[in-house]
């Protein structure tokens, strides 16, 4: 064993950089939005209840599980895809994910619509941010979703 590691110190290497430690190179702010879009749709729902404490349950358990995969999906592109170039480019960004990630802690705390749709705000920025560094245009199209918002994708 001490031979093959001495053997490996040898070996070239390289960092590798992926979101799932398999250098795939896909990345795609689309899950963050989706999830902050249900976000505002179980708050919504909350909302209407009226008392039903099973579906406010239900609604409750979805949007803290929709709130964590937005802060995972945005960890995962702010640790493995944006890089120091970004940041220099996009000089808010840095401010904006940090706001996003505490956003997304507020969202699972509380039944609050106005979190829900800063959320949705920041991830959509966040999302053109990210299209515009793969030289791509952001745009906006309608989600059809219940919610009624827009999903940034790009030409």
């Amino acid at each position: 064993m001490n031979l093959i590691n001495s053997l490996i110190k040898f070996l070239p290497t390289r960092p590798i950089y992926a979101h799932c430690d398999i250098p795939c190179g896909i990345y795609d702010p689309h899950e963050m939005q989706m999830a902050a879009h249900t976000v505002i749709r179980m708050v919504n729902l909350i909302n209407e209840a009226k008392g039903d404490t099973h579906k406010i349950v239900r609604c409750t358990r979805v949007k803290e599980k929709h709130g964590e995969r937005v802060e995972h999906e945005l960890v995962t592109l702010w640790a493995d895809y944006f890089k120091e170039e970004h940041l220099k480019d996009y000089p808010k960004l840095h401010d904006l994910v940090w706001k996003t990630i505490k956003l997304s802690g507020k969202v699972r705390q509380e039944v609050n619509l106005e979190a829900s749709q800063e959320l949705l705000k920041n991830v959509q920025e966040i999302a053109e941010i990210f299209w515009k560094t793969k030289g791509m245009e952001p745009v906006r199209i309608p989600s059809g979703y219940p919610t009624e918002g827009e999903i940034v994708s790009h030409k």
